[in-house]
């Protein structure tokens, strides 16, 4: 009896339906690592309240002469200070997953290449959302007062979460191209303080100095912060959410095809 000749069956096309299930199917295994490793929300836990009670309670008297009044400016601020600098974690861990080998695994399955990297990216947001609940409530409890209401509290945090996003994607890349988490770390932490703490954030920018105030009106986080604090505390946003929004968009276009560059030379 003569053999059949094997049959070859041909890949399944990768298109962008499929490329967005494998990614939220690698969301998914994102919040897998969390749940069975509690102690990695520490930082999104713990670090806003933190920051809260150092920077309300030690400067608020010096800068606005009583903490309470400082906790309406500072706490938007701290909104925007404290997921700018989480996003730098995503860079660090898919560097740390890259360097154990865990993306060659990746790699053998067919799955779409930008899988892994939208999967590491939408897991973080569920660590951002949980950082800014905590540190929402934790004001509301000092007695913070959103005097935008409930829907521009909501239009605050949904902004911040996008810059989020769009940030990521710049950390994605530098994760990808940089050789060990150690390296993303350090030049994480040269861009991430310019960047807090040369805005708006903590001061009026009307109090500092000329030449300082020139890199502050150009700040991508100043107009967040201005934005955010218009939104929840109630105020005009139509310019400094449109310069976000402007900003989410330039990061997105920028850095989306150069990780996705970068990740398909390194796996």
């Amino acid at each position: 009896m003569t053999a059949l000749p094997a049959i070859a069956t041909a890949p399944r096309r990768m298109n962008p339906l499929r490329a967005l299930r494998h990614g939220l199917t690698l969301t998914w295994r994102s919040l897998l690592k969390i749940r069975r490793n509690p102690e990695a929300l520490i930082d999104v836990t713990l670090q806003p309240i933190i920051f809260v009670v150092l920077f309300v309670f030690i400067f608020g008297g010096a800068i606005s002469g009583d903490w309470r009044s400082y906790l309406q400016f500072v706490l938007p601020g701290l909104m925007v200070q404290t997921i700018v600098f989480s996003t730098m974690g995503t860079g660090i861990a898919l560097n740390t997953d890259i360097d154990k080998g865990v993306f060659d695994r990746f790699r053998s399955l067919p799955i779409a290449r930008s899988g892994p990297l939208v999967g590491a990216v939408l897991g973080d947001l569920v660590r951002y959302a949980l950082s800014l609940a905590v540190l929402l409530g934790f004001g509301a409890v000092l007695g913070f007062d959103f005097t935008g209401g409930f829907l521009g509290a909501l239009a605050g945090c949904a902004l911040v979460m996008g810059f989020a996003l769009a940030l990521c994607w710049a950390w994605v890349w530098l994760g990808v191209t940089m050789k060990k988490p150690q390296g993303v770390q350090g030049v994480g932490i040269l861009l991430m303080f310019p960047l807090t703490f040369g805005s708006n954030v903590f001061v009026q920018a009307g109090t500092l100095p000329g030449w300082l105030q020139a890199f502050v009106s150009v700040n991508p986080v100043t107009y967040l912060v201005d934005a955010t604090r218009g939104l929840i505390l109630g105020g005009p946003v139509a310019q400094p959410v449109l310069s976000s929004l402007a900003w989410m968009a330039g990061l997105l276009v920028a850095f989306v095809p150069l990780a996705l560059r970068a990740y398909r030379r390194r796996t």
